[in-house]
């Protein structure tokens, strides 16, 4: 299995962007979809973009679509319900500009080491530490957050696995409760890691 967003290494033009290139382009890239894709025809110009940027950062299809599955039902699900209470062309649209903002945000991460990714946010956020923000807490919860990102993946993957060795049918009890509660397991850890490190 091959985890959402974790780091690949590389020497593609994207892997050798600087970090906080990065991220400003990603932020902008995904304003700039959420403004301007507003048809069918846009749509299309906005997944060759995106495979561009696949490309950019040495991405194989095979690894895209790894790091795509995972929120394919989201996406399915989104369509759904916008086709329902709006139309088919607005849910297209509104289902790229969320796919696409996941591929923009999976290929950074893919090119980027979370230690460079934090080192920018400190840089940005730096300012602030004369105004009494602790920015070193703000980049340990960022670093929490994405290292809780595929933890949380590789746990629905586990939680899945089971239930088909079992024989049961997918459902919100059995899906999502053990989810849930690995999840409080995983937060309690990290909670008494800091405790013991020093950061009530």
């Amino acid at each position: 299995m091959t985890t959402l967003g974790v780091y690949r290494p590389g020497h593609s033009p994207l892997h050798r962007l600087p970090a906080g290139l990065k991220l400003l382009g990603l932020g902008a890239a995904i304003l700039a979809v959420s403004i301007t894709v507003r048809t069918p025809a846009a749509v299309g110009f906005l997944a060759l973009g995106v495979v561009g940027v696949f490309a950019l950062g040495g991405i194989r299809p095979r690894e895209a679509w790894r790091q795509m599955r995972p929120v394919v039902w989201v996406v399915v699900f989104v369509f759904v319900f916008q086709v329902i209470f709006t139309d088919w062309q607005r849910a297209l649209v509104v289902c790229a500009v969320l796919a696409a903002s996941v591929a923009m945000a999976a290929a950074v991460t893919l090119t980027t080491r979370t230690s460079a990714i934090l080192d920018a946010v400190v840089t940005a956020l730096r300012p602030l530490a004369g105004r009494g923000v602790r920015v070193d807490h703000i980049a340990l919860a960022l670093a929490l957050a994405i290292r809780s990102i595929p933890l949380m993946v590789e746990v629905v993957a586990q939680v899945d696995e089971a239930r088909k060795a079992r024989g049961l049918r997918p459902g919100a009890r059995i899906l999502v409760a053990p989810v849930v509660i690995a999840a409080l397991r995983t937060a309690d850890g990290f909670a008494d890691t800091l405790i013991a490190r020093g950061l009530d």
